[in-house]
């Protein structure tokens, strides 16, 4: 059995903490201070691991814990459009920023891309600012793909997307990755958005809707030194783990020693 059979896979360990960690960390230092959880069935731990009064008992104070958290449930697993949709009252008219609870966005950036994009979206108001990496041209098939419109700077604006394109058909080698700044008429938007597979609601249909409408979606690029870490495949999951391990100020560099000798091992054996 899988090990998210019996837990939420944002509570899988990356290096030392569990991507849930990760993510809340990342809210903080974007300036973020209220933080509404959007979860399922079977995922309580995430609450649990994230009492503020359990953690401080164990370590000194950090600034994730100045977050306040609030929960709500989403009964059926409906789509990433369904699950924004239930933050409609936290959210109060006001923008608001969607974080995947997979993803986990790596940066040495003193400023990191959450932050960015939240300032763009403040100065220009566009319906919605998306965080995008580039992806490797024979890889863009398993990613959401932006088609710019015009030449991809830093900072861009986009005429639709494309999901899982073959390489010879993407628009860019552009991901979404897992960052959104979305403006309340979204909610709207999510409301007059058809089912898709399984009944599921995309978020991705909903901002194409509102590109449709002529309002604005902007890109904001991660920079060098920074990208996404995915947990949704073993594959993935996997090289998340080697890497965070690998940068582990404590064990880094025995790890890194010890895969030498591993893969040496492995390719001499062949």
């Amino acid at each position: 059995m899988p090990a998210t059979r019996s837990q939420p896979k944002e509570m899988l360990p990356v290096g030392r903490k569990p991507t849930i960690q990760h993510v809340v960390e990342e809210l903080a230092a974007s300036g973020l201070r209220e933080v509404l959880l959007i979860s399922g069935q079977g995922k309580r731990a995430i609450e649990d691991h994230l009492d503020r009064d359990a953690a401080q008992n164990e370590e000194e104070h950090q600034p994730w814990m100045d977050l306040s958290f609030f929960h709500a449930r989403q009964s059926q697993p409906r789509g990433l459009a369904d699950a924004v949709a239930i933050a409609e009252p936290f959210a109060g008219g006001q923008p608001f920023v969607v974080a995947l609870g997979d993803s986990i966005i790596l940066t040495r950036s003193q400023k990191p891309v959450l932050q960015r994009m939240v300032e763009v979206h403040e100065s220009r108001r566009p319906a919605a600012t998306i965080a995008v990496e580039e992806v490797p041209r024979d890889a863009v098939g398993r990613y959401g793909i932006v088609a710019p419109k015009g030449a991809a700077g830093h900072v861009f604006p986009i005429r639709g997307f494309v999901e899982k394109p073959s390489p010879s058909k993407a628009p860019s080698n552009l991901a979404a990755a897992g960052r959104y700044v979305l403006e309340p008429a979204v909610f709207d938007a999510i409301r007059r958005t058809k089912p898709g597979v399984r009944g599921e609601l995309w978020l991705t249909d909903a901002l194409r809707l509102l590109l449709k409408e002529g309002r604005e979606i902007l890109c904001v690029r991660l920079r060098k030194g920074e990208h996404r870490l995915d947990i949704g495949t073993f594959l993935s999951y996997y090289q998340a783990f080697v890497e965070l391990s690998l940068a582990d100020a404590e064990h880094g560099a025995a790890m890194r020693s010890w895969l030498r000798k591993r893969i040496g091992r492995e390719g001499r054996s062949k």
